[in-house]
């Protein structure tokens, strides 16, 4: 790249940082981090042990984010001293230099502007994702375990911890359903990108013919709450019940009556957890996923009326995946609602999702 066209590329690096710092309101930004680091201080911080983890991952939330934007101003002010330099006395091997460095600039500044669009008022929050294979047995089972996979490990290259809420295993193979609970800042909102049913097309090792199958899972996405929203859940409303926990867990598993489900029964919505030894732990977390799908519940019956008022038409079911993933007669990707493709779909199922991700988060505000 010539240096005036790496000076022009600069200039628009400088005028997008410009215009994240008016977005940012740093200044308030600095000023509540101070806050909160006082805070913390107090002798009586820990008291509240879940008020405190609140308080931490707000701090962690913000601290990130003015680092990561001084971060970037340090970088373009050292990419226009160099420039500068070049200007005065060319030099091959620190042009090569400038311009690996300018390509670094430029993710750092595209996954910050990402970051940015995570500003919906519970992008910040934990994620609870379930998963749900479609009619088709074994091959739509194992499908949703390929998928439990490819979640765990994006999360673990995020940094994200994973707890396994609900499992429940395949007849053969795979998961006949499952519940994670994802946690990490700004967990759900990434994760929203990926609420629909994926689609996977392969020839099935289950297949002694060796024909190829289609398989349908769907993705459940919602936040996790503590005490940021208001639900009125009445007790009368709640059919609780209690049994064995199956599946992996410890020498508690199948030996007391440890695992709980709650029903919602105006609305029929059915919540089930089992991952702690106490029942009564598993009924506080399963209070908080109903709490979560009610709020979901909520939000789409308000979308769908919008869309009754603007005339839209939304089809729900098998046939509008939002993904599809190929295996055989060719390898591809492809999200529905960006077009955004990839050819490497072992990599995808391996944890490699940004791409479609970010291309969802870009899609909502175009």
């Amino acid at each position: 790249m010539e240096l005036s066209a790496t000076r022009a590329e600069l200039d628009r690096s400088a005028q997008k940082i410009q215009d994240f710092r008016g977005s940012l309101d740093l200044e308030n930004k600095e000023a509540r981090i101070q806050e909160l680091d006082e805070l913390m201080t107090f002798p009586d911080f820990w008291d509240d042990a879940q008020g405190a983890q609140k308080t931490i991952n707000e701090l962690n939330g913000l601290k990130a984010v003015v680092e990561q934007y001084k971060k970037l101003e340090d970088e373009q002010e050292n990419l226009e001293m160099t420039v500068e330099l070049l200007k005065e006395e060319p030099d091959e091997e620190l042009h090569a230099e400038l311009e690996s460095a300018l390509a670094d600039h430029r993710r750092a500044l595209e996954n910050f502007e990402l970051q940015m669009l995570l500003s919906e008022e519970y992008d910040k929050n934990n994620a609870i994702l379930e998963l749900h294979p479609g009619a088709g047995g074994t091959e739509s089972q194992d499908w949703g375990s390929m998928l439990l996979r490819m979640y765990q490990r994006w999360a673990d290259k995020r940094g994200f911890k994973v707890e396994t809420l609900d499992y429940l295993p395949g007849d053969e193979a795979g998961i006949k359903s499952v519940t994670l609970l994802i946690k990490g800042h700004n967990a759900y909102g990434y994760l929203k990108a990926e609420k629909g049913v994926h689609r996977l097309v392969r020839i099935s090792p289950f297949d002694s013919s060796g024909r190829r199958h289609t398989s349908f899972v769907s993705v459940d996405v919602m936040p996790e709450f503590n005490e940021e929203i208001e639900i009125d859940i009445r007790t009368e409303d709640l059919k609780i019940d209690t049994y064995r926990a199956s599946g992996a867990g410890g020498q508690h598993i199948n030996t007391t009556d440890s695992a709980v489900r709650i029903t919602h029964l105006p609305t029929n919505t059915v919540v089930t957890c089992q991952t702690e030894r106490s029942q009564i732990k598993n009924r506080e977390h399963a209070m908080k996923m109903l709490k979560s799908k009610l709020y979901q519940l909520r939000i789409e019956e308000q979308e769908a009326e919008l869309a009754a008022i603007r005339g839209e038409q939304k089809e729900i079911g098998w046939g509008s995946q939002i993904r599809s993933y190929v295996f055989h007669p060719y390898s591809m990707v492809k999200d529905h609602r960006t077009n955004e493709e990839s050819g490497n779909v072992h990599a995808v199922v391996d944890g490699e999702l940004d791409n479609f991700i970010h291309a969802y988060l870009r899609s909502k505000i175009q």
